[in-house]
């Protein structure tokens, strides 16, 4: 099964967002763009504000997901959160930057998750 870049990332998010969910985060978000930057997933874990950046590959042939978040991805993604944040009034104070990685297997089905908390 071959997925283009676009469809893999919609099947990794869409994942993820099950996940988190197990894992007991309200989601209240997706897909939220500004010039310069996007944040995949926002969401609610207790009483903090957690905007999650979704990483999906297939293999690990230019390595791991979370390996492809460079300084100049979390400066977006912090500058993303700030502007989320100042958009969306009412809000929790607390907040932080997660990461999922999302290994997909088509050949066996099989589907690795992971979730790094404050990667900030």
């Amino acid at each position: 099964m071959s997925l283009t870049k676009l469809q893999q990332g919609k099947r990794g998010e869409d994942l993820a967002v099950e996940f988190l969910k197990k894992k007991g985060f309200k989601i209240i978000d997706r897909n939220f763009r500004i010039r310069g930057g996007e944040i995949d997933i926002v969401a609610l874990e207790k009483d903090v504000l957690v905007f999650i950046e979704v990483k999906t590959r297939s293999s690990s042939e230019f390595g791991s997901p979370l390996e492809s978040i460079t300084y100049w991805k979390l400066k977006a993604l912090v500058k993303t959160a700030q502007f989320y944040k100042i958009k969306h009034r009412g809000l929790p104070d607390a907040m932080r930057i997660d990461a999922v990685s999302v290994k997909i297997n088509y050949n066996t089905g099989i589907t690795e998750m992971e979730l790094v908390r404050d990667i900030s």
